[in-house]
């Protein structure tokens, strides 16, 4: 299957997010987040069977103009190298499974990256895994600060339905509110 993106958006493929893939996912986690995930934290994910991806596309070049356009055939299998090579991680997310139900617990956008797209094609895998698993409800929290993402979870049709007081650590001070939200999963 292909599609056409944003003139901005890279060409990518997603795949099951793997131990060897925590090197560069600790890198952007890192960069994007004040508090962020520890290793421990994806690696018990990764253990507890929890779904996980990585998007990868064309590693940047130094003042080359933007990748090709478009999206990559998936299905190439775990670890399989996408057609162009060189890869860089763009992005990924980590959810768990309940019942009747998914709990987003991580969706990143590596910060070079964002504002193309690309949660949006996340988010869209993660609701064709919601319907795999026949799991009618999507949930996950967001930092109250976190406008942007918050409006595109909005944009994406997740709905605010609850507030959780000091559900977030910060470097220094009082911890942070998070807001609850939720996305009725059609069959």
């Amino acid at each position: 299957m292909s599609a056409l993106l944003d003139s901005r958006q890279p060409a990518w493929e997603a795949s099951a997010m793997r131990v060897p893939d925590l090197t560069e996912v600790m890198a952007i986690e890192r960069q994007a987040y004040p508090v962020p995930w520890t290793h421990g934290n994806f690696v018990d994910s990764l253990a507890a069977g929890y779904p996980a991806e990585v998007l990868r596309g064309p590693r940047a070049q130094a003042n080359a103009g933007p990748p090709q356009v478009g999206l990559t055939p998936l299905g190439g299998g775990l670890g399989a190298a996408p057609p162009w090579g060189h890869t860089e991680l763009l992005g990924y997310w980590v959810a768990m499974p309940g019942l009747e139900e998914m709990h987003l617990l991580n969706i990143t956008v590596a910060p070079a990256w964002q504002g193309r797209g690309l949660a949006v094609a996340m988010l869209e895998r993660l609701v064709a895994e919601c319907r795999c698993r026949g799991l009618a409800q999507l949930w996950l929290e967001v930092r109250v600060s976190n406008v942007r993402a918050r409006e595109v979870y909005r944009r994406f049709g997740l709905v605010e339905v609850g507030r959780r007081r000091a559900y977030y650590p910060v470097p220094q001070g009082p911890r942070e509110d998070a807001i609850l939200m939720s996305l009725a999963v059609a069959a």
